[in-house]
């Protein structure tokens, strides 16, 4: 599908989801190289999928024009010092999805301005349903944010954002979502148990119910607030458990979650950019 080289530091859960989608997607094995640590995961790799992996980060980066930094932040800035003298024959593409770590700072630790998108997926990219946010910093091309967003919408829907402080925005929303919508599955269920049903009863229900408004509402034009209106008949029993939930200001606590999602992220952000 693509000539296009990329080189996957780190062969951890969002790499093998990336290969796994592009996989899916046609792109060639033989494009794809992996440096991972762990022999073990590189076996993995390599049986899985038939990718090229590598113990070391230059054999993987030889002939990338596209570098994915799939490392702990932990560990990011030892990675891209490191990184740094292999990206002496010409900048390729960098696309991060180390979360906090803003693109400046990568640019300081591989000691050049190369062009980077930063990327915020979530977890359920890992089975190809992730919520994506991306940002492109000024070095980015035409033809690099349209390799970013092949290899990101290989497992999950995209969305460019303008400003790279909208990152944290987007891990309130998508990057943490999955956790608040676990959360009230979680709850519904043990309510469901509470009011009689078995627990693999109330399980599955709650899982099917949640799958299929997601469904809905990917599905119709209409915004979530008319879908709600359709289920919800005048004097019935959804009404009378919506007014439960205006009652305890269900949309002052999500907004006031997502402002606490929003803050951390940034504050994180900032220790991460004062890394040496």
């Amino acid at each position: 599908m693509s000539t296009t080289k990329i080189a996957f530091i780190g062969g951890g859960n969002m790499a093998t989801s990336l290969i796994a989608g592009l996989i899916a997607d046609g792109y060639a094995s033989a494009d794809i190289c992996v440096a991972d640590p762990s022999p073990q995961r590189r076996n993995s790799l390599q049986t899985c999928f038939g990718v090229h992996a590598f113990a070391d980060n230059a054999s993987a980066l030889a002939e990338a024009d596209t570098l994915v930094l799939c490392v702990k932040p932990q560990v990011a800035g030892e990675v891209c010092v490191a990184l740094a003298p292999l990206l002496s024959r010409g900048a390729p593409l960098v696309i991060s999805v180390m979360a906090g770590i803003p693109e400046h700072t990568i640019q300081r630790w591989l000691g050049a301005s190369v062009p980077i998108v930063r990327a915020m997926p979530n977890t359920p990219a890992m089975v190809q349903t992730g919520a994506i946010g991306l940002h492109a910093s000024a070095e980015v091309d035409a033809d690099g944010r349209n390799r970013a967003e092949t290899i990101l919408r290989a497992v999950g829907l995209i969305r460019w954002v303008e400003s790279e402080d909208q990152i944290d925005a987007v891990t309130a929303i998508s990057g943490s979502g999955p956790a608040y919508f676990f959360l009230l599955m979680e709850a519904l269920e043990e309510a469901g148990i509470a009011l009689g049903l078995d627990p693999e009863t109330s399980r599955l229900l709650t899982i099917q119910t949640a799958l299929g408004a997601a469904k809905m509402a990917m599905e119709s034009d209409a915004p979530p607030a008319r879908l709600r209106e359709q289920v919800t008949s005048p004097g019935g029993t959804t009404e009378r458990a919506l007014g439960v939930f205006d009652d305890a200001d269900l949309r002052g606590l999500v907004a006031r979650a997502t402002e606490a999602a929003r803050d951390r992220a940034t504050a994180l952000s900032q220790t991460l950019s004062e890394a040496p």
